[in-house]
């Protein structure tokens, strides 16, 4: 397993958390997988998040790897259940070059130990229901499928991890 040291992103790191989320953006749409436009990640839409501390950063040989946005809250996404007892995670992205899987399932096991350290009872996450392979990832990873829902243009499926 790679030595990947994860933190919490502040303003200086604004442009490498907006790249991270820009590459995996650009990868996506030429897969034909868009699912985050351009200025969907753009520094000028993140800066608010990260001003908030809801960005962390994977690091690897000082190296930032991958990016997660965790909150504890999701009105959005998840209207329809009380928000307390969960954590959720967003836009949790790769570099390309680290791409496989260890970074991202270290993203995700910091996730459910920082959601552990806060006492919540569920770590939860959506990603797009047509997405076989990333369903897949976050099963294999012990998420369990919760639910599907259309939130504004997007058909989502929703997953939790029982803590």
């Amino acid at each position: 397993m790679l030595p990947v040291v994860v933190c919490q992103a502040t303003l200086e790191d604004l442009p490498t958390v907006s790249a991270i989320l820009a590459e995996a953006a650009l990868w996506l749409k030429q897969q034909n997988m868009a699912l985050w436009e351009e200025t969907e990640v753009s520094s000028v839409v993140i800066r608010q998040d990260i001003e908030s501390g809801l960005f962390y950063i994977a690091f690897y040989e000082g190296s930032a790897v991958g990016v997660v946005k965790f909150q504890t809250e999701d009105r959005l996404f998840w209207p329809d259940i009380p928000n307390e007892d969960s954590a959720f995670i967003h836009r949790l992205a790769v570099r390309r070059s680290f791409a496989g899987g260890l970074v991202s399932t270290t993203l995700m096991r910091w996730a459910v130990e920082h959601s552990r350290k806060l006492g919540k009872r569920y770590l939860r996450l959506d990603c797009a229901a047509e997405r076989s392979r990333l369903r897949l990832i976050y099963e294999r990873f012990g998420f369990r499928h919760h639910s599907d829902r259309q939130v504004g243009p997007y058909f989502v499926a929703r997953y939790e991890y029982e803590l």
